[in-house]
Protein backbone atom coordinates (compact mmCIF):
# COMPACT_ATOMS: atom_id res chain seq x y z
CA UNK A 1 0.00 0.00 0.00
CA UNK A 2 1.67 3.07 -1.84
CA UNK A 3 4.50 2.21 -1.94
CA UNK A 4 4.70 2.20 -5.56
CA UNK A 5 2.90 5.23 -7.89
CA UNK A 6 2.27 5.88 -11.33
CA UNK A 7 3.88 8.86 -12.14
CA UNK A 8 3.87 9.43 -16.18
CA UNK A 9 1.24 8.90 -18.49
CA UNK A 10 0.56 9.30 -21.89
CA UNK A 11 -1.35 8.43 -25.60
CA UNK A 12 -1.50 8.69 -28.83
CA UNK A 13 -4.71 10.33 -30.74
CA UNK A 14 -7.46 7.75 -31.21
CA UNK A 15 -8.65 6.82 -34.95
CA UNK A 16 -9.99 5.09 -37.55
CA UNK A 17 -6.96 4.71 -40.05
CA UNK A 18 -3.76 6.10 -37.79
CA UNK A 19 -1.05 5.55 -40.59
CA UNK A 20 1.18 3.96 -37.81
CA UNK A 21 2.46 0.81 -37.15
CA UNK A 22 1.31 -0.59 -34.23
CA UNK A 23 5.32 -0.06 -32.89
CA UNK A 24 5.07 3.68 -33.46
CA UNK A 25 1.94 4.43 -31.33
CA UNK A 26 3.29 2.47 -28.48
CA UNK A 27 6.47 4.05 -28.83
CA UNK A 28 4.47 7.18 -29.35
CA UNK A 29 2.83 6.65 -26.09
CA UNK A 30 5.75 5.71 -24.26
CA UNK A 31 7.91 8.82 -24.94
CA UNK A 32 4.75 11.07 -24.03
CA UNK A 33 4.59 9.29 -20.47
CA UNK A 34 8.25 10.12 -20.17
CA UNK A 35 7.87 13.23 -20.52
CA UNK A 36 4.81 13.49 -18.59
CA UNK A 37 6.67 12.25 -15.48
CA UNK A 38 10.03 13.90 -16.17
CA UNK A 39 11.68 10.61 -16.72
CA UNK A 40 14.24 10.22 -19.33
CA UNK A 41 13.98 6.97 -21.00
CA UNK A 42 17.66 5.72 -20.74
CA UNK A 43 15.87 5.42 -16.99
CA UNK A 44 13.49 2.72 -17.85
CA UNK A 45 14.68 -0.58 -16.26
CA UNK A 46 11.14 -2.57 -16.61
CA UNK A 47 8.71 -3.23 -19.45
CA UNK A 48 6.01 -4.79 -19.61
CA UNK A 49 3.00 -5.43 -21.91
CA UNK A 50 -0.45 -6.89 -23.28
CA UNK A 51 0.26 -10.46 -24.38
CA UNK A 52 -1.35 -9.78 -27.40
CA UNK A 53 0.81 -6.54 -28.36
CA UNK A 54 2.88 -6.98 -30.95
CA UNK A 55 5.65 -5.39 -30.23
CA UNK A 56 8.00 -7.34 -28.07
CA UNK A 57 9.76 -5.85 -24.66
CA UNK A 58 13.31 -6.13 -26.78
CA UNK A 59 12.09 -4.23 -29.74
CA UNK A 60 10.89 -1.45 -27.28
CA UNK A 61 14.20 -0.81 -25.28
CA UNK A 62 16.40 -1.25 -28.62
CA UNK A 63 14.65 1.54 -29.97
CA UNK A 64 14.26 4.03 -26.30
CA UNK A 65 18.18 2.69 -25.44
CA UNK A 66 17.57 0.95 -22.48
CA UNK A 67 20.81 0.41 -20.99
CA UNK A 68 20.02 -2.50 -18.91
CA UNK A 69 16.21 -3.79 -19.30
CA UNK A 70 16.20 -5.80 -15.50
CA UNK A 71 12.07 -6.97 -15.82
CA UNK A 72 10.06 -7.59 -18.48
CA UNK A 73 6.76 -9.44 -19.12
CA UNK A 74 3.85 -9.80 -20.27
CA UNK A 75 -0.01 -11.17 -18.83
CA UNK A 76 -1.91 -13.73 -20.63
CA UNK A 77 -6.15 -13.74 -19.64
CA UNK A 78 -8.42 -12.68 -22.46
CA UNK A 79 -6.19 -9.93 -23.64
CA UNK A 80 -7.93 -7.46 -20.39
CA UNK A 81 -5.00 -7.41 -18.36
CA UNK A 82 -4.50 -4.00 -17.82
CA UNK A 83 -4.62 -3.85 -13.86
CA UNK A 84 -2.36 -7.44 -13.71
CA UNK A 85 -0.27 -5.64 -15.29
CA UNK A 86 -0.04 -2.59 -12.99
CA UNK A 87 -0.03 -5.71 -9.96
CA UNK A 88 2.82 -7.26 -11.39
CA UNK A 89 5.03 -3.95 -12.70
CA UNK A 90 4.25 -2.66 -8.36
CA UNK A 91 5.44 -6.21 -7.31
CA UNK A 92 8.41 -5.89 -9.42
CA UNK A 93 9.15 -2.33 -8.02
CA UNK A 94 8.72 -3.59 -4.38
CA UNK A 95 11.09 -6.33 -4.29
CA UNK A 96 13.95 -4.12 -5.57
CA UNK A 97 13.28 -5.88 -8.70
CA UNK A 98 13.19 -2.47 -11.11
CA UNK A 99 12.99 1.18 -11.00
CA UNK A 100 11.20 2.49 -13.77
CA UNK A 101 8.57 0.37 -15.12
CA UNK A 102 6.66 1.13 -18.29
CA UNK A 103 3.41 -1.18 -19.03
CA UNK A 104 2.42 -0.02 -23.07
CA UNK A 105 -0.12 -0.49 -25.66
CA UNK A 106 -0.02 -0.18 -29.24
CA UNK A 107 -2.96 -1.49 -31.72
CA UNK A 108 -4.74 -0.40 -35.27
CA UNK A 109 -7.73 -2.01 -33.84
CA UNK A 110 -9.45 -0.59 -36.47
CA UNK A 111 -7.48 -0.49 -39.72
CA UNK A 112 -5.69 -3.54 -38.61
CA UNK A 113 -6.47 -6.72 -36.45
CA UNK A 114 -9.74 -5.95 -35.22
CA UNK A 115 -11.14 -7.20 -32.35
CA UNK A 116 -14.90 -8.08 -33.48
CA UNK A 117 -13.81 -10.63 -36.11
CA UNK A 118 -13.10 -14.25 -35.79
CA UNK A 119 -10.40 -14.63 -37.12
CA UNK A 120 -8.70 -12.28 -34.94
CA UNK A 121 -10.11 -13.66 -31.39
CA UNK A 122 -10.69 -17.13 -32.33
CA UNK A 123 -8.38 -19.69 -30.81
CA UNK A 124 -8.54 -22.51 -34.23
CA UNK A 125 -10.63 -24.78 -31.61
CA UNK A 126 -7.66 -25.04 -29.33
CA UNK A 127 -8.37 -25.97 -25.55
CA UNK A 128 -12.14 -24.66 -24.29
CA UNK A 129 -12.54 -23.65 -27.77
CA UNK A 130 -13.13 -27.27 -29.02
CA UNK A 131 -16.73 -27.47 -27.62
CA UNK A 132 -17.74 -23.98 -28.58
CA UNK A 133 -15.92 -22.65 -31.73
CA UNK A 134 -17.81 -25.56 -33.84
CA UNK A 135 -20.92 -24.17 -32.84
CA UNK A 136 -20.36 -20.33 -33.83
CA UNK A 137 -19.25 -19.08 -30.70
CA UNK A 138 -16.33 -17.59 -32.58
CA UNK A 139 -15.84 -13.79 -31.04
CA UNK A 140 -15.92 -12.32 -27.40
CA UNK A 141 -19.41 -11.23 -28.22
CA UNK A 142 -20.87 -14.54 -28.63
CA UNK A 143 -20.28 -16.36 -25.68
CA UNK A 144 -20.54 -12.96 -23.22
CA UNK A 145 -24.44 -12.74 -24.99
CA UNK A 146 -24.86 -15.80 -22.89
CA UNK A 147 -24.20 -15.00 -19.89
CA UNK A 148 -25.82 -11.02 -20.55
CA UNK A 149 -28.87 -13.17 -21.32
CA UNK A 150 -28.50 -15.15 -17.99
CA UNK A 151 -27.97 -12.31 -15.85
CA UNK A 152 -31.00 -10.63 -17.80
CA UNK A 153 -33.50 -13.53 -16.52
CA UNK A 154 -31.82 -13.87 -12.98
CA UNK A 155 -32.65 -10.45 -12.27
CA UNK A 156 -34.49 -8.41 -14.28
CA UNK A 157 -32.17 -6.07 -16.11
CA UNK A 158 -33.18 -4.55 -19.21
CA UNK A 159 -31.72 -3.99 -22.79
CA UNK A 160 -33.14 -0.42 -21.83
CA UNK A 161 -30.96 -0.17 -19.12
CA UNK A 162 -28.15 -1.29 -21.18
CA UNK A 163 -29.03 1.87 -22.92
CA UNK A 164 -28.43 4.12 -20.23
CA UNK A 165 -25.22 2.72 -19.89
CA UNK A 166 -24.36 3.82 -23.26
CA UNK A 167 -25.96 6.74 -22.80
CA UNK A 168 -24.11 7.93 -19.84
CA UNK A 169 -20.57 7.45 -21.33
CA UNK A 170 -21.44 8.86 -24.36
CA UNK A 171 -22.58 12.39 -22.09
CA UNK A 172 -18.91 12.14 -20.65
CA UNK A 173 -17.48 11.59 -24.03
CA UNK A 174 -18.80 14.91 -25.50
CA UNK A 175 -17.00 16.49 -22.91
CA UNK A 176 -13.56 15.07 -23.79
CA UNK A 177 -11.74 15.79 -27.00
CA UNK A 178 -9.50 13.28 -27.33
CA UNK A 179 -12.74 10.60 -27.88
CA UNK A 180 -13.91 9.46 -30.83
CA UNK A 181 -17.85 10.42 -30.24
CA UNK A 182 -16.71 13.72 -28.90
CA UNK A 183 -18.81 15.71 -31.29
CA UNK A 184 -21.60 12.88 -31.60
CA UNK A 185 -24.68 12.89 -28.79
CA UNK A 186 -26.38 9.64 -27.89
CA UNK A 187 -29.90 9.38 -26.90
CA UNK A 188 -31.40 6.36 -25.05
CA UNK A 189 -34.17 6.03 -28.46
CA UNK A 190 -31.02 6.00 -30.46
CA UNK A 191 -29.62 2.82 -28.67
CA UNK A 192 -32.89 1.47 -28.53
CA UNK A 193 -33.51 1.91 -32.66
CA UNK A 194 -30.06 0.52 -33.04
CA UNK A 195 -29.53 -2.85 -34.31
CA UNK A 196 -28.92 -6.02 -32.44
CA UNK A 197 -25.27 -7.37 -33.46
CA UNK A 198 -25.65 -10.25 -31.04
CA UNK A 199 -28.57 -10.93 -28.96
CA UNK A 200 -28.98 -9.08 -26.72
CA UNK A 201 -26.10 -6.79 -27.38
CA UNK A 202 -27.43 -3.56 -29.89
CA UNK A 203 -24.71 -1.64 -31.72
CA UNK A 204 -24.31 0.56 -29.26
CA UNK A 205 -23.75 -2.40 -26.35
CA UNK A 206 -20.54 -2.93 -28.46
CA UNK A 207 -17.08 -1.15 -28.15
CA UNK A 208 -15.29 0.91 -30.44
CA UNK A 209 -12.56 -0.48 -32.84
CA UNK A 210 -9.56 1.88 -32.26
CA UNK A 211 -6.08 2.99 -33.61
CA UNK A 212 -4.33 4.13 -30.92
CA UNK A 213 -1.71 3.76 -28.11
CA UNK A 214 -1.49 3.91 -24.55
CA UNK A 215 1.20 3.92 -21.71
CA UNK A 216 1.79 4.83 -17.87
CA UNK A 217 5.07 4.64 -15.73
CA UNK A 218 5.57 3.52 -12.31
CA UNK A 219 8.17 4.12 -9.76
CA UNK A 220 8.29 4.08 -5.73
CA UNK A 221 6.48 6.81 -4.45
CA UNK A 222 9.71 8.11 -2.89
CA UNK A 223 10.71 8.56 -6.47
CA UNK A 224 7.59 9.89 -7.68
CA UNK A 225 6.91 12.58 -5.39
CA UNK A 226 10.05 14.40 -6.32
CA UNK A 227 8.93 14.34 -10.37
CA UNK A 228 6.18 16.69 -12.36
CA UNK A 229 3.22 15.20 -12.01
CA UNK A 230 1.19 14.52 -8.40
CA UNK A 231 1.74 11.02 -8.29
CA UNK A 232 -1.25 8.26 -8.54
CA UNK A 233 -0.80 5.90 -5.66
CA UNK A 234 -1.40 2.55 -5.56
CA UNK A 235 -3.26 2.00 -2.63
CA UNK A 236 -4.44 -1.99 -3.80
CA UNK A 237 -3.90 -3.77 -6.77
CA UNK A 238 -5.55 -7.58 -7.63
CA UNK A 239 -6.01 -10.30 -10.15
CA UNK A 240 -8.29 -13.33 -10.64
CA UNK A 241 -7.55 -15.68 -13.27
CA UNK A 242 -9.35 -19.23 -13.50
CA UNK A 243 -11.43 -20.02 -10.43
CA UNK A 244 -14.89 -22.32 -10.27
CA UNK A 245 -18.07 -19.93 -10.11
CA UNK A 246 -21.77 -20.32 -11.37
CA UNK A 247 -21.76 -18.99 -14.64
CA UNK A 248 -24.13 -16.08 -13.70
CA UNK A 249 -20.77 -14.63 -11.92
CA UNK A 250 -17.93 -12.58 -13.40
CA UNK A 251 -14.62 -12.91 -12.48
CA UNK A 252 -15.14 -9.78 -10.56
CA UNK A 253 -16.56 -12.16 -7.09
CA UNK A 254 -13.22 -13.40 -6.84
CA UNK A 255 -11.02 -10.29 -6.95
CA UNK A 256 -13.28 -8.21 -5.03
CA UNK A 257 -12.58 -9.71 -1.40
CA UNK A 258 -9.14 -10.10 -2.18
CA UNK A 259 -8.96 -6.12 -3.43
CA UNK A 260 -11.00 -4.76 -0.69
CA UNK A 261 -9.43 -6.47 2.18
CA UNK A 262 -5.88 -5.03 0.57
CA UNK A 263 -7.18 -2.14 0.44
CA UNK A 264 -8.82 -1.59 3.77
CA UNK A 265 -11.98 -0.40 2.22
CA UNK A 266 -15.19 -0.53 1.58
CA UNK A 267 -17.12 0.30 -1.94
CA UNK A 268 -19.02 2.66 -0.59
CA UNK A 269 -15.96 5.20 -0.06
CA UNK A 270 -14.65 5.08 -3.61
CA UNK A 271 -15.22 8.31 -5.50
CA UNK A 272 -15.16 7.65 -9.02
CA UNK A 273 -14.88 4.54 -11.07
CA UNK A 274 -13.54 2.73 -14.32
CA UNK A 275 -15.37 -0.59 -15.64
CA UNK A 276 -13.98 -2.60 -18.57
CA UNK A 277 -16.79 -2.19 -20.66
CA UNK A 278 -16.60 -4.10 -24.13
CA UNK A 279 -20.40 -4.37 -23.86
CA UNK A 280 -21.92 -1.63 -22.06
CA UNK A 281 -24.37 -4.71 -20.13
CA UNK A 282 -20.95 -5.38 -18.30
CA UNK A 283 -20.40 -2.49 -16.28
CA UNK A 284 -24.03 -2.98 -14.42
CA UNK A 285 -22.75 -6.56 -13.78
CA UNK A 286 -19.37 -5.56 -12.81
CA UNK A 287 -21.57 -2.90 -10.46
CA UNK A 288 -22.88 -5.33 -8.85
CA UNK A 289 -20.06 -8.36 -8.29
CA UNK A 290 -17.20 -5.29 -7.24
CA UNK A 291 -20.51 -4.49 -4.74
CA UNK A 292 -21.00 -0.98 -5.38
CA UNK A 293 -24.62 -1.92 -5.46
CA UNK A 294 -26.42 -4.98 -4.53
CA UNK A 295 -27.25 -7.85 -6.95
CA UNK A 296 -29.93 -6.73 -9.49
CA UNK A 297 -29.62 -2.77 -8.09
CA UNK A 298 -27.13 -2.46 -11.05
CA UNK A 299 -29.76 -1.70 -13.92
CA UNK A 300 -32.45 0.60 -11.55
CA UNK A 301 -28.98 2.37 -10.25
CA UNK A 302 -27.72 3.19 -13.87
CA UNK A 303 -31.15 4.02 -15.09
CA UNK A 304 -31.43 6.72 -12.51
CA UNK A 305 -28.18 8.25 -13.90
CA UNK A 306 -26.04 6.77 -10.91
CA UNK A 307 -23.11 6.75 -12.85
CA UNK A 308 -23.03 10.48 -14.48
CA UNK A 309 -20.79 12.67 -13.83
CA UNK A 310 -23.60 15.46 -13.68
CA UNK A 311 -25.41 14.60 -10.67
CA UNK A 312 -25.02 10.68 -10.06
CA UNK A 313 -24.02 9.33 -7.14
CA UNK A 314 -20.62 7.55 -8.59
CA UNK A 315 -19.51 8.62 -11.50
CA UNK A 316 -18.89 5.64 -14.10
CA UNK A 317 -16.24 5.74 -17.26
CA UNK A 318 -15.69 9.34 -16.93
CA UNK A 319 -13.79 9.91 -20.20
CA UNK A 320 -16.44 8.23 -22.65
CA UNK A 321 -14.87 4.18 -21.67
CA UNK A 322 -14.24 2.01 -24.97
CA UNK A 323 -17.72 2.54 -25.74
CA UNK A 324 -17.43 6.46 -26.69
CA UNK A 325 -13.54 7.53 -26.29
CA UNK A 326 -11.67 4.21 -27.69
CA UNK A 327 -11.23 0.53 -27.35
CA UNK A 328 -7.18 0.04 -25.47
CA UNK A 329 -8.49 -2.81 -23.70
CA UNK A 330 -8.70 -1.11 -20.71
CA UNK A 331 -5.28 1.12 -21.25
CA UNK A 332 -7.77 4.20 -21.37
CA UNK A 333 -9.44 3.15 -18.39
CA UNK A 334 -6.39 3.46 -16.55
CA UNK A 335 -5.27 6.74 -17.64
CA UNK A 336 -8.68 8.27 -16.67
CA UNK A 337 -7.98 7.30 -13.16
CA UNK A 338 -4.94 8.77 -12.76
CA UNK A 339 -6.46 11.64 -13.85
CA UNK A 340 -8.98 11.59 -12.03
CA UNK A 341 -6.98 11.31 -8.46
CA UNK A 342 -4.49 14.05 -10.09
CA UNK A 343 -7.79 16.73 -10.33
CA UNK A 344 -7.34 16.89 -14.29
CA UNK A 345 -10.17 14.86 -16.12
CA UNK A 346 -12.47 16.34 -17.99
CA UNK A 347 -15.31 14.85 -16.20
CA UNK A 348 -13.36 16.33 -12.88
CA UNK A 349 -14.97 14.36 -9.32
CA UNK A 350 -15.09 16.90 -7.02
CA UNK A 351 -12.56 16.12 -4.77
CA UNK A 352 -11.86 12.85 -5.97
CA UNK A 353 -9.44 11.02 -3.20
CA UNK A 354 -9.97 7.33 -4.08
CA UNK A 355 -10.18 5.91 -7.89
CA UNK A 356 -11.17 2.76 -8.73
CA UNK A 357 -10.21 1.17 -11.66
CA UNK A 358 -11.46 -2.41 -13.44
CA UNK A 359 -9.75 -3.88 -17.00
CA UNK A 360 -11.27 -7.22 -16.95
CA UNK A 361 -14.45 -7.37 -15.43
CA UNK A 362 -12.70 -9.01 -12.47
CA UNK A 363 -9.15 -10.20 -14.81
CA UNK A 364 -7.30 -7.15 -13.10
CA UNK A 365 -8.38 -4.39 -10.57
CA UNK A 366 -6.33 -1.28 -8.79
CA UNK A 367 -7.54 1.34 -6.54
CA UNK A 368 -5.15 4.47 -6.97
CA UNK A 369 -4.97 6.85 -4.03
CA UNK A 370 -4.15 11.05 -4.31
CA UNK A 371 -1.23 12.34 -2.44
CA UNK A 372 -1.82 13.57 0.97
Amino acid sequence: MHRVAIAGIGETDYSRNSGRSETRLALDAIQHALDDAGIDRTEVDGLMRWSVDTTSEEEVAANLGVKDLAWFGEVNQAGNVGAALVTHAAAAITAGLANVVVIYRGVNGRSGRRYGRGEVTGRRGQGGAAYTEPFGILTPQHGLAMLARRRMHEFGTTSRQFGWVAVSEREHANRNPRATYYDRPLTIEDHQDSRLIVDPFRLFDCCLETDGGGAIVLTSTERARDLKQPPALIRAAAQSGYSERPYVDTAATSTAPRLWAQAELRPDEIDVVQIYDHFAPFVIFALEDYGFVRRGEGGPFVEAGGMRWDGGTLPVNTSGGHLSEAYLQGMNQLIESVRQVRGTSTSQVADAHLSFCDTGIGTGAIILERDR
